[in-house]
């Protein structure tokens, strides 16, 4: 028993799992063993101490007991199988031209473009692990392929966070081009669980790997970035996580050349003080807010309108900035939006220029 790896057995019991199960906290465990812990009126996590919410949900970990059922220590080494079987047919090119490969994420990006049977054969035949490794070294194929097996629910989300997928992305993002592209979109998808939120953020290379690329990359990258950074910011700890990286100039770099996303993220930022503060710090934002503003897309107005108004309160000078750019204006146009959240936004914009 000595040579399975620790993270097959529960944190609890340290026996191996048969059961895997994960709790809010990103933590894996026996289910009969944290159900005990629970049902005994504990309320944190038992690896963290954090306090957990009521009554938590428990999520199968179907990676990992698929990998605890399928792998021996003795085979840890060994190559991962060809896919084969129920998604055959829907394969261009039967099973023996996978093998001859001189690669076989061609075959295995066919098999998930080809159906919810092809994606759910990449993973229980344990390839998912092929295309991470792949896709770590820049891989665009590889790349695409796991964003398709990101799209097939969120157990499976979750599982492929669990055998670490947020690791390979992370390299793919810093490698840049199209399969950084490729992989930020899929770090936007396992994120859409809570739980992986999370994960992802915590981890110590993924946030700035995507300010990097929301810094240097063409305008795709940077979109898909931008996005990433959105649905992770959705968690409060993550949105001081990006401040601390220097998220909040790169998105103000990218709000200037139009990106209503980037608006929509320095929003996030500003509902924490560090992300205000940082805001105000950066030079030319006002004028980056009163342009998104007066655009036509809806939701970066509001945002727009919502961050000026939070930065104008924390600074008299750039409230006077604000006023010098025709923000006093703006406001008076914006007050009869048919948008109700953009005209009460205008309102408080201007009760707050009034007073400085």
């Amino acid at each position: 028993m000595e040579a399975w790896p620790d993270d097959f057995r529960c944190p609890i019991t340290l026996e191996v799992m048969t059961d895997p199960v994960i709790l809010p906290s990103g933590h894996t465990f026996e289910r009969r063993s944290i159900q005990r812990w629970l049902d005994g009126g504990h309320l944190t996590c038992p690896v963290t101490n954090l306090p957990l919410p009521p009554s938590p949900p428990l999520i199968p970990n179907h990676a990992l007991r698929r990998l605890i059922a399928a792998v021996a220590p003795s085979a840890a080494a060994a190559p991962v199988p060809v896919p084969s079987g129920g998604g055959a047919q829907e394969r261009q090119e039967p099973a023996p031209a996978v093998a001859q490969s001189s690669s076989p994420v061609p075959a295995l990006l066919r098999l998930a473009k080809s159906g919810a049977a092809g994606r759910r054969e990449v993973l229980e035949s344990g390839n998912a692990a092929v295309l991470l490794r792949h896709a770590a070294a820049g891989d665009e194929a590889a790349a695409r392929a796991l964003l398709l097996l990101t799209l097939d629910g969120d157990d499976t989300r979750v599982g492929l966070v669990a055998d670490g997928a947020v690791d390979s992305l992370s390299a793919a993002v810093r490698r840049g081009g199209a399969a950084a592209a490729l992989a930020a979109t899929a770090l936007t998808s396992l994120a859409t669980v809570d739980v992986n939120k999370c994960t992802i953020g915590a981890h110590p290379s993924v946030i700035p790997e995507l300010v990097g690329l929301l810094r240097r990359g063409g305008a795709r990258e940077r979109r898909e970035a931008a996005t990433a950074l959105y649905e992770l910011c959705k968690l409060p700890e993550n949105r001081r996580r990006a401040v601390r990286e220097g998220a909040a100039p790169a998105l103000a770099g990218f709000a200037t050349a139009g990106s209503a996303r980037a608006v929509e993220v320095l929003g996030l930022l500003a509902k924490c003080r560090e992300g205000r503060q940082e805001l105000c710090k950066i030079p030319g934002i006002v004028a980056v807010l009163c342009s998104a503003a007066g655009s036509g897309n809806p939701r970066a107005i509001e945002q727009a309108v919502l961050v000026l108004n939070w930065i104008c309160s924390e600074s008299n000078e750039l409230a006077l900035e604000a006023i010098k750019l025709g923000a006093f204006q703006l406001c008076e146009t914006l007050v009869n939006d048919d948008n109700c959240k953009i005209a009460k936004n205008a309102v408080e914009l201007a009760r707050t220029l009034e007073t400085a």
